[in-house]
């Protein structure tokens, strides 16, 4: 660590400076004061906006420290804080040139919040990074046209979106009337009075169930001047009005997807430590809980059906923390050496954030139902279960993860027909209704059962291959 203090040291650090949190990001907090909170965090250093690359391991526990406090506040300071960190300052850090990366610095200093615009309302994360905005370059005034063409490409769902100071907006680059495909863009979002710049309107997406103390925002973007600077040029830049790629084999759009795979391992440990929480807090209850019998009485604990709960629970989430784990230090490699992640990676960062999320709801939900009244307390922490729903629908949908992993297996199996006997059984099944269809796509969708059956037994696969003896 640059500062000479061990990651013990620091996170014991860092739980102190968040340790006021609940008290000022609870549900009925509006989302400024929750915004200011962060200012304030961001501001003391305590992370820096470029550790994601310099110290990963900070990051991570960084986010599983607030994951800890998330059965009593909700998601919303937590997303709040992985914008800021992962996909907002993070895109920088990936695809910023030297003057960018600078930029960080003084955003520290004086506590600016930015946003990450990437979801449409049709197009997004969900759509492998198709968007609709346009940036275009005018070579007469040397700057870029940032436009929403029509409503469909109205930015939306952007978290911190109502209080960002700044913004990493990614829309497709436009030079002399052709397409480049999606790029990240960096804009100052509001002027120093706090006033949105020209050209910028935003609106509230509306109350939630969840994360009231996050602003959730759509916006849109009526032909706003950038200058050449907001284009973040690590990877490629405008010379001489023409476009150039500075990195060969490297595309900025490659980089600006790593951040979902951070964002996609960070959420994958948050699930599982919330589980923790609240099995650890319901447990504690129901051991002091007296329960009638017909010879004395007994603790809550003591029921079959709860006590193996825990047990089954305690086997079921050790394995998925060993498995992310691994996710994480593999990761962590890449992002201090600034490489790519592997196919492989990427395999298990998708297969960790499915069955993470889905082992987490199946766990507490199946909790729920075993605790009596004690599930329907405020402060038990059950009021929070919406808090799994936030995670399995961010950062790329769990079951359009799924269908890609589909997808992939599909496309692999055309090449060559080899994998595991369920693997290839299952792929000849689904191929036999899809080369009889008359409509592909029609008889994908007819097939859904059998298109998540494949991708189950594909994290199956990847599952056992990072933690042989989890089986779920």
């Amino acid at each position: 660590m640059a500062d000479g203090k061990s990651l013990e040291v620091w996170s014991e650090e860092y739980a102190t400076s968040i340790s006021d949190i609940p008290s000022t990001s609870g549900s009925n907090v509006h989302y400024n004061v929750s915004a200011d909170r962060l200012r304030r965090l961001v501001q003391s250093g305590i992370l820096r906006l470029t550790d994601l690359r310099d110290n990963p391991e900070r990051f991570f526990m960084a986010h599983r420290k607030l994951s800890e406090l998330a059965t009593q506040i909700g998601p919303g300071f937590g997303i709040r804080f992985t914008v800021q960190f992962n996909l907002f300052a993070g895109t920088i850090v990936g695809v910023g040139g030297d003057e960018q990366l600078a930029a960080l610095d003084i955003m520290q200093e004086k506590g600016r919040l930015g946003c990450f615009a990437l979801t449409e309302r049709l197009a997004g994360v969900n759509s492998g990074l198709v968007v609709q905005t346009t940036c275009t370059w005018q070579p007469a005034t040397q700057t870029f046209d940032l436009h929403s063409p029509n409503e469909d490409a109205y930015k939306n769902w952007i978290s911190q979106g109502c209080t960002a100071d700044d913004a990493t907006v990614i829309a497709d680059l436009i030079i002399e009337g052709k397409s480049y495909g999606p790029h990240a863009f960096l804009m100052q979002f509001r002027t120093e009075n706090r006033e949105l710049v020209n050209g910028v309107t935003i609106g509230d997406m509306g109350d939630k169930t969840i994360g009231n103390d996050l602003d959730n925002a759509w916006i849109r973007f009526e032909h706003v001047q950038l200058p050449k600077n907001a284009l973040l040029n690590k990877y490629s830049d405008i010379v001489d009005n023409q476009y150039v790629q500075k990195v060969k084999g490297v595309k900025a759009f490659d980089m600006i997807g790593q951040r979902l795979f951070t964002g996609r391992a960070v959420i994958a440990q948050s699930t599982l430590v919330f589980t923790r929480a609240l099995f650890k807090q319901t447990q504690a209850y129901s051991d002091s809980k007296r329960c009638w019998t017909p010879k004395g009485d007994s603790m809550l604990t003591g029921i079959p059906q709860l006590g193996a709960l825990y047990k089954e629970a305690d086997a079921r989430l050790s394995r998925m923390e060993r498995f992310i784990e691994k996710i994480e230090a593999s990761l962590t490699d890449c992002l201090r050496s600034g490489k790519l992640v592997s196919m492989d990676l990427m395999d298990g960062i998708a297969t960790a954030k499915v069955k993470c999320i889905e082992t987490s709801i199946e766990l507490c939900f199946r909790l729920k139902q075993e605790v009596g009244s004690y599930a329907l307390m405020g402060g038990s922490g059950f009021e929070r279960l919406d808090y799994l729903n936030c995670c399995k629908f961010a950062e790329g949908d769990s079951r359009i993860l799924m269908q890609k992993m589909a997808r992939d297996r599909m496309g692999q199996f055309k090449k060559k027909q080899t994998g595991t006997d369920a693997e290839v059984e299952a792929c000849m099944n689904l191929g036999s209704e899809l080369m009889q269809a008359k409509n592909y796509m029609k008889a994908w969708n007819d097939n859904w059962e059998q298109v998540y059956g494949l991708a189950e037994l594909v994290m199956q696969r990847h599952l056992a291959a990072w933690v042989p003896e989890a089986k779920l």
